[in-house]
């Protein structure tokens, strides 16, 4: 298990602070995880653009797909790159830009109350061994910080903005994941 600091900051992680976020409504109510993937531009990995979106320094004349991206004011709690390594972006106690619109059981706007994750990935290509055991050991580790993200409260982006988003995708291990929380 890893440590939070009092800033909310998880210890093991690069620290890469993004602009995009603000205060939540009551920070007391983190009760639910959000799991997405993203690839910059889509299916390749390990490269930098996905840091420089959530920073605002993406040029998005590098890139023809990057072009929707112009403007975009978008952010995730953490990030888990291939290689298992972590780079957090908004403090946890802070309201990160990552669910849109969004519901969960019947309560709106769930960047409100809850912490996003993004695998560095896409919804066809597997993820590695390293980021389900990264993903699994800071799940652990909110769960600890955060009692109200029960295994009931972890989610895919799929699941709180159906019809608009498919991520994690259909190759995201669920049971392997969940079992591996037990």
């Amino acid at each position: 298990m890893y440590a939070i600091n009092e800033a909310g900051w998880l210890l093991n992680a690069d620290h890469c602070p993004s602009p995009n976020f603000n205060a939540r409504p009551n920070s007391r109510d983190i009760s639910l995880l959000v799991i997405h993937n993203i690839s910059l531009p889509a299916g390749k990995f390990g490269l930098p653009y996905i840091r420089q979106l959530f920073c605002n320094t993406l040029d998005c004349e590098c890139d023809p797909s990057f072009a929707d991206l112009k403007g975009l004011e978008v952010s995730a709690h953490l990030l888990i790159a291939r290689d298992g390594s972590i780079t957090q972006f908004v403090p946890f106690t802070e309201r990160a830009w990552h669910a849109g619109v969004s519901q969960f059981c019947g309560r709106e706007n769930c960047n409100d109350f809850s912490i996003g994750v993004e695998l560095e990935g896409d919804d066809t290509t597997p993820y590695t061994e390293q980021q389900y055991r990264e993903l699994q050991l800071v799940t652990q580790t909110l769960q600890c910080y955060y009692p109200g993200i029960t295994k009931e409260r972890i989610v895919g982006h799929c699941d709180i903005a159906p019809g608009r988003k498919t991520d994690p995708g259909p190759v995201f291990d669920w049971e392997y994941y969940k079992k591996a929380l037990d």
